[in-house]
């Protein structure tokens, strides 16, 4: 139950920051926002406040900000329409009813014969004795349709109407936030559990690994590899990592005297990619201070997203097969395993997690946030936009593929755990 929980907090957090991310610049740039949705499929809880209905939906596979003037959102009274209008103060009409069941005396039916509810905003027809009228439409009226009222979209609210650079920024504005989000987990971790000093020193030894056979002991402080000083834990790891089967002279400070060993780091094969371990364990002390816990939350989005791109790029080489990638299933087990660990380790997993999440969103692959934002790109370039159709084939049958790879990657998942 307590997995479950955490999966929920972890995974609604970073599809929220991300949904943020799109949803204030989008409001910014003067866009309508019609939806703000935590998952997709049927509506759980939906509340609606201003012109925004936020919803929580049953599938937990992401999550969307609907603005408007998207694919679906323009409403069209084609001439012939029966519809009643309710006509506010200003003689302005505020409601247009699309059915005919309704009680209120005030309501006006009229047959359209003509309407453009995004420049002109207004709406021509013939009243029920024949005579033909001409209201004008309040840029904030909506529309009832079956007991659901949608505002109208003017066409300078809508996303279409925007300029390139503003319809960019709410798209990038999504993969931003995940990297904002990690930022501010690691700086929590930070300022409560404390900023590690990162000293290259040994907290304990395993007994059965290269660096017990060679004498190492709790306590060392590494002070140099081969001949070269070592300031932190960090340079220390990764020069075994890149040395597996190599052997390593070191020199530790033990009891104020200086001890020199060599150790042969084992190697290792994880993803397709070889490193070497020795078989020390780090516990580094810490200390709390608010301005270097700044400074770590900034150093570990860095080193992340780092990591995270050179795993991309092991994968496009093919050195990382993606048989190693992981889907949902494989996040909640991980998210399982890491919560056995204390709420530091799961937090960091959450801070890995949004930053994994804000830079795949960023690939230039159709239906992702990069793919839309490499067809502004060429929009920029070209000096006009992409034809909408060829640009929505794209990108649907980027949706397609994408599926595709999340049911191959699912199922890798499932034979990984299960099986």
């Amino acid at each position: 139950m307590e997995t479950v929980i955490a999966f929920i907090i972890i995974f609604g957090s970073l599809v929220f920051f991300h949904e943020l991310g799109h949803f204030l610049f989008a409001k910014k740039a003067g866009i309508m926002v019609r939806e703000f949705a935590i998952g997709f499929g049927p509506k759980v809880i939906g509340i609606t406040k201003g012109e925004t209905l936020y919803t929580i939906r049953l599938l937990p596979l992401g999550g969307y900000v609907r603005m408007a003037g998207e694919e679906f959102d323009t409403v069209e009274l084609q001439p012939g329409y029966r519809i009643g209008l309710l006509v506010g103060p200003s003689g302005k009409v505020k409601k247009i009813y699309l059915n005919q069941n309704v009680s209120n005396p005030d309501v006006l039916f009229l047959e359209t014969e003509s309407s453009d509810l995004e420049r002109d905003l207004t709406i021509e027809g013939y009243d029920d004795e024949g005579e033909f009228v001409r209201f004008q439409v309040a840029r904030n009226a909506v529309i009832v349709e079956k007991g659901q009222e949608t505002f109208i979209a003017p066409y300078d609210r809508q996303f279409e109407s925007k300029s390139v650079g503003s319809r960019a920024m709410a798209i990038f504005a999504g993969p931003l936030f995940n990297f904002i989000l990690a930022f501010l987990i690691f700086l929590a971790i930070g300022l409560f559990q404390g900023v590690p000093t990162n000293e290259p020193v040994i907290w304990d030894v395993q007994s059965d690994g290269p660096a017990y056979a060679a004498g190492m002991e709790k306590g060392d402080y590494v002070k140099e590899v081969n001949g070269k000083p070592v300031q932190t834990w960090t340079e220390f790891t990764e020069i075994i990592q890149e040395n597996p089967g190599v052997p390593l002279q070191f020199t530790v400070e033990r009891d104020s005297k200086l001890v020199d060993l060599t150790i042969v780091p084992n190697k290792l094969v994880e993803a397709g990619r070889e490193y070497g371990q020795i078989g020390v364990y780090y516990n580094s002390p810490t200390e709390k201070n608010p301005l270097k816990a700044i400074v770590f939350g900034a150093e570990q989005t860095v080193v992340v997203t780092k990591k995270i791109f050179e795993l991309l790029g092991m994968l496009i080489t093919g050195k990382f097969s993606i048989d190693a990638l992981s889907g949902p299933v494989g996040i909640y087990k991980t998210t399982e395993q890491v919560a056995q660990f204390g709420i530091y380790n799961l937090m960091n997993w959450a801070a890995v997690l949004s930053i994994n999440l804000g830079i795949m969103n960023l690939l230039p692959l159709p239906a992702l946030d990069g793919g839309r934002l490499l067809f502004f790109l060429f929009e920029a370039i070209r000096g006009k936009p992409i034809d909408k159709q060829k640009e929505g084939m794209v990108h649907f049958v980027g949706i397609v593929l994408l599926m595709l790879l999340m049911l191959i990657v699912t199922w890798n998942d499932i034979q990984r755990f299960f099986f």
